[in-house]
């Protein structure tokens, strides 16, 4: 489906550097960027400009209109979103979304992958040594920082620091002026490897689901769409809220199958139930 046809890797951040080996070896395709396509149209890291579309809209956007603008019908596009972990409390995340579009198979195949793996992490600085301190802990030089006068406001941003000499040159120029530094790290593909390691791993999540087929029609993205819980307690009978089992979709033609004990386990022990153990 795949073989030989040209691909466009919408992004501006250098994406491509680990993106397009795996999908050129794994897909037999020819990829290719623009480094004109300016994404940050649907928003920026910094907030200079804001990100209205929700991530899946947002990459799905930067996908089509990379495609449009080289009329190319094939196209790939991530996305990434950082914050509090949704299940690991006090903890950052790093959540990547690939996408992957095909206008000549009417396909889309979508993979995330949500890691801790993440220097992500900002806050107020008044001194040289606590700047060194917050720049040890981001893993610079090898990650960029950015710095500026205050969380909320947009001026005087420099951005893609890697030299310690720019970066208490920078530093010391906003405290004189404003008397006040805000540092953060830069999130930003290029300037950020740990990123990068995570758009490699969605990448390959993106591959292992476009090379499921769905039994029905053959059309690569078979994966699953939902998960049911209800797994029996072995001693009482009672349905827990542990998994029983996981029910595999495709997209184009609507088939499902479910899939029972996916964990391998055909009962669950009583701890786990609210009956025996309420």
């Amino acid at each position: 489906m795949f073989q030989n046809r040209k691909i466009i890797i919408a992004t501006k951040h250098k994406k491509e550097q680990v993106i397009g080996p795996i999908i050129e070896k794994e897909l037999g395709v020819r990829y290719f960027t623009d480094e004109s396509f300016d994404t940050d149209y649907l928003g920026t890291f910094t907030g200079e400009i804001e990100r209205i579309l929700d991530p899946i809209a947002c990459v799905r956007e930067k996908c089509m209109e990379g495609m449009r603008l080289h009329q190319c019908e094939l196209g790939i596009a991530s996305e990434g979103s950082f914050g509090p972990h949704p299940q690991v409390f006090f903890v950052n995340a790093n959540e990547e979304i690939l996408i992957l579009i095909d206008k000549k198979n009417n396909l889309e195949i979508i993979a995330r992958e949500i890691s801790t793996e993440t220097n992500f992490n900002s806050m107020e600085i008044n001194t040289e040594k606590d700047l060194i301190t917050f720049a040890k802990a981001a893993n610079f030089p090898s990650h960029a920082i950015i710095l500026r006068k205050s969380k909320s406001e947009r001026i005087d941003v420099f951005k893609g620091i890697h030299d310690l000499d720019e970066l208490i040159k920078r530093f010391n120029y906003l405290h004189k002026k404003y008397q006040t530094v805000w540092a953060e790290t830069d999130m930003r593909a290029m300037h950020n490897p740990m990123r990068m390691k995570v758009i490699e791993k969605a990448t390959l999540q993106l591959i292992q689901k476009i090379k499921s087929s769905c039994l029905n029609c053959q059309t690569p993205g078979f994966s699953v769409v939902k998960t049911k819980k209800g797994l029996k307690c072995n001693l009482c009978g009672s349905p827990t809220n542990s998994l029983l089992s996981i029910i595999w979709g495709c997209a184009k033609c609507s088939f499902e199958k479910e899939e029972f004990y996916p964990n391998q386990k055909t009962s669950e022990d009583p701890m786990y139930c609210e009956y025996c153990n309420p």
